[in-house]
């Protein structure tokens, strides 16, 4: 009887040991997937980020704006005016026709453009009288036209040339009813004469000139 019981405790041991190693290797493996540290590859990537990624930006769904409309420029006024030259013989006062074009909300550019077409002929029998002055500046305020000019030493002429000379300006000028008056100024400052033989008037006005 005792031997009976010796081998059927025997069993049982045999039984026990070889349940326990059989679950030792899984438990080892289990640890072993838990403490092990993920490895991601770097071509293959995360769907979840690759998803992400291929979201739209912000370029790609925004919507174009209208530009704003550029102002147009301002369109020129063109007119014909007298201007007055001399002969080639310095002996007479000559009238002729120019065409200039100029801002209408800027008068002071229409003076300067009248004043351009007293420095320049195409007309060899019309030969100019301010043509080597230099204009440094032109305003008009008030009914006044204010010059402020630059003679070089060729510009100068004699006693009959200088009277031609004021009197084609003002000619030129006072055509313009707007035009009551001419202050003309020598490098900024006010002078006796213009070239040392005719007084010159300040301002020229149209009683005067």
């Amino acid at each position: 009887m005792k031997t009976k019981l010796g081998y059927a405790g025997l069993s049982i041991l045999l039984m026990v040991m070889i349940s326990g190693c059989g679950e030792k290797p899984e438990a080892s493996a289990a640890n072993h997937s838990q403490n092990s540290p993920a490895v991601v590859s770097g071509a293959g990537g995360d769907s979840s980020n690759s998803e992400a990624t291929a979201s739209p930006t912000a370029e790609a769904t925004a919507q174009p704006t209208d530009k704003e409309p550029t102002a147009s420029p301002e369109q020129k006024k063109t007119e014909t005016i007298d201007v007055f030259y001399t002969d080639p013989q310095l002996m007479d006062l000559v009238q002729a026709k120019a065409s200039i074009s100029y801002s209408e909300s800027d008068l002071a550019s229409k003076y300067a453009e009248a004043f351009k077409a007293l420095q320049a002929s195409e007309n060899p029998e019309l030969v100019p009288l301010w043509g080597k002055i230099e204009l440094k500046s032109l305003t008009f305020e008030n009914g006044q036209v204010l010059m402020d000019i630059h003679k070089p030493i060729e510009a100068q002429l004699g006693a009959g040339g200088e009277s031609y000379a004021l009197s084609a300006l003002s000619k030129t000028f006072f055509q313009f009813k707007e035009v009551q008056s001419i202050e003309v100024l020598l490098d900024g400052e006010k002078v006796e004469s213009l070239m040392g033989h005719v007084d010159l008037e300040h301002p020229i006005t149209r009683d005067n000139s």
